[in-house]
């Protein structure tokens, strides 16, 4: 997870159902949905009579539980979620959508610039919020949209880790840093779960 200086508050809908939940750890903001019908069970899978854990074997191997989506709102990262919506719908996957808002910049010197930055931020959160309600309606599928703070390769890793999920998708930028920079490089060397960067 990331450091204790954060904490996080996770908003969860369900039809007009909503709570909020807090821990100490990071900030983490989630809008889900859930189709009405059933959904099979992803959260552990294990294998009849073997230890296996999922990072020693299951992780990405035996089906997909979850799979994790990098959002900034450029046209590459919701191409990348129409490709992952696409995947999740055929294996009954849950998927998990995820802005990660980078901290440590000039702007988070001071404490202003942290208040300035911060609304920035939300304020990007909520559009693409709203963007991505807009995106997936209609689509039957489990998701999540998740507002995280760090670095962003890190923050994907850490999000998938906390859902279980055995793969991450990005789309391809040409842009040199950000979300969909020199992310996806990054996830494919570090990464411990399956990453699909998406043309």
């Amino acid at each position: 997870m990331a450091t204790s200086s954060a904490r996080s508050a996770t908003i969860s809908s369900r039809s007009t159902a909503s709570r909020t939940r807090c821990s100490s750890e990071l900030l983490t903001r989630r809008v889900s949905h859930r189709p009405e019908r059933e959904r099979r069970a992803h959260y552990p899978r294990r294998v009849a009579g073997d230890d296996y854990t999922r990072h020693s074997f299951e992780l990405g191997k035996d089906g997909l539980g979850g799979i994790v989506v990098g959002m900034d709102g450029s046209p590459a990262s919701f191409h990348a979620a129409a490709w992952a919506a696409g995947l999740a719908r055929r294996d009954h996957a849950r998927l998990v959508l995820v802005f990660v808002e980078t901290v440590g910049g000039v702007a988070y010197w001071s404490p202003m610039g942290v208040a300035v930055a911060s609304e920035a931020a939300e304020s990007l959160v909520e559009e693409l919020r709203h963007e991505v309600v807009d995106y997936l309606r209609g689509i039957d599928v489990d998701w999540d949209f998740v507002h995280h703070r760090g670095d962003p390769a890190v923050g994907l890793e850490q999000v998938a880790e906390q859902y279980r999920a055995d793969l991450i998708v990005v789309g391809r930028s040409r842009r040199r840093g950000g979300l969909l920079g020199t992310v996806p490089a990054t996830l494919v060397v570090e990464a411990v779960r399956p990453v699909v960067v998406v043309p």
